[in-house]
């Protein structure tokens, strides 16, 4: 056997031996990271959201506020609370980063005083005066209303810092956005008599350009606290900071509002709204004891060491130095230089055996030896008499083919043979219809 099959086959059973029929699966592992998942399709994690509540006015011109040098009387806390309503369509890209975009409607209700000099930049409701606000000046409750669309970036801190769980009943979702507001009013009369004394209004007609609607950007965050009812279905606590940029309060300066608000609602998630969680692989665990452990250790050593003489081995046997070959001795066996077979019972050379006959001719034509043609039949069809005729036939034929190709009558000695060419039997019976070509001794 050669070297490198026996080191193939050591190599075999050595891992074959030492093999531990153990498989490896593979699992779902939502992990603790908060990056320990794979975004799903576009067409998942969609999610509607409805939501209504009540919010506060504050800005420069409320009246409202805890100060004592202000001089009102009929206003209180409840008078400051508006209605906020909103609807928003949004998608969660991961479990951490979402978006939503919607429209939303508030009532922002308050305090002040037109400031004489300035007049209402910007008008709204005014009810009878509450209080004395100066010498010349009273204080009024406002209302006016917004209607507009947002877009809120979401942030799930929950998802974030705890790391992403499907089940989970409480996130919490950071989001800032900003929105764009109409803010509908309706202008004053330049004069109105009123129950503290005439005051005169520098805000224009109630059918001046100042009694139609405001454009105003607002920048808005908050943070929504997701409580799940099922896997469908959130029921909604949204605490929201609204900061608007403009003259929309009735105080004659620019006046930025801020309203801090709470809302409740509901949202509902379309398709698939968990994440799915990366594929990874679960090793069996170790089942030897310390003593087997140490076997297969010393196993191992031993195998290398194997590996590391069968290696040195093959690399001695492929780098041996090779002699050159030096002069063949002849080998000369005992065999015809040819034989001619027949078909059973013909003695007429067929053509295929004719280019034996004449590559036989070329040989002797080429020589000064002798001959001895032999003819055969077999002993296992026919009788004697047939067969006696056919040996005879057969061998004169290609007597008499080879002198016609050019060889001399005199250097071939055409015999017959009553035995069997092969003794292989009858069925190898075909072998023994013959003419067998020998150099003469």
């Amino acid at each position: 056997m050669k070297k490198i099959t026996f080191l193939a086959l050591a190599c075999a059973m050595f891992m074959g031996s030492t093999a531990v029929a153990q498989e490896v699966t593979y699992v779902e592992d939502p992990g603790g990271r908060r990056d320990h998942h794979r975004f799903n399709k576009f067409s998942d994690n969609w999610f509607i959201q409805a939501e209504g509540g009540a919010g506060i006015l504050i800005s420069a011109g409320d009246g409202w506020k805890d100060d004592t040098s202000r001089d009102y009387t009929d206003f209180g806390f409840k008078d400051a609370l508006g209605w906020k309503a909103d609807l928003a369509v949004g998608k969660w890209f991961s479990p951490i980063i979402g978006m939503r975009i919607g429209a939303e409607w508030a009532q922002h209700r308050g305090i002040t005083t037109p400031y004489q000099g300035y007049g209402i930049h910007v008008g709204m409701r005014l009810d009878e005066p509450v209080g004395k606000a100066g010498r010349n000046d009273y204080w009024f409750k406002q209302n006016f209303n917004n209607v507009g669309a947002f877009a809120d970036v979401m942030i799930n801190l929950t998802n974030w810092w705890c790391g992403y769980r499907p089940g989970r009943v409480y996130n919490a979702v950071l989001y800032l956005g900003g929105s764009y507001n109409w803010t509908f009013y309706r202008g004053l009369k330049n004069e109105r008599t009123l129950e503290y004394g005439k005051y005169t209004y520098a805000g224009g007609d109630e059918n001046s350009e100042s009694a139609g609607k405001t454009r105003i950007p607002a920048f808005r965050f908050g943070l929504l606290n997701k409580l799940a009812l099922s896997s469908k279905v959130d029921f909604l606590i949204d605490l929201r900071l609204d900061a608007m940029f403009k003259y929309v309060d009735g105080y004659g300066k620019r006046s930025d509002i801020y309203s801090p608000s709470l809302l409740l609602g509901f949202g509902y998630n379309f398709g698939k709204s968990t994440w799915s969680a990366p594929i990874v692989p679960v090793c069996p665990t170790w089942k030897y004891t310390d003593a087997e452990g140490d076997a297969l250790v010393a196993r191992l050593a031993a195998a290398d060491a194997k590996i590391a003489s069968l290696e040195k081995q093959l690399y001695d046997c492929l780098h041996r130095e090779i002699p050159k070959p030096g002069p063949q001795p002849v080998v000369t066996a005992d065999a015809p230089l040819a034989t001619i077979y027949y078909p059973i019972g013909k003695s007429t050379i067929t053509p295929a055996q004719k280019k034996v006959v004449e590559a036989v001719a070329n040989v002797i034509n080429n020589n000064d030896k002798n001959y001895v043609l032999t003819g055969w039949a077999d002993n296992y069809t026919g009788t004697d008499k047939i067969n006696a005729k056919l040996r005879k036939d057969r061998v004169n034929g290609v007597k008499s083919a080879l002198t016609k190709l050019g060889v001399a009558e005199g250097r071939l000695d055409a015999q017959i043979n009553d035995g069997n060419l092969t003794n292989f039997g009858a069925k190898s019976a075909a072998l023994d219809r013959a003419v067998t070509v020998n150099e003469a001794k």
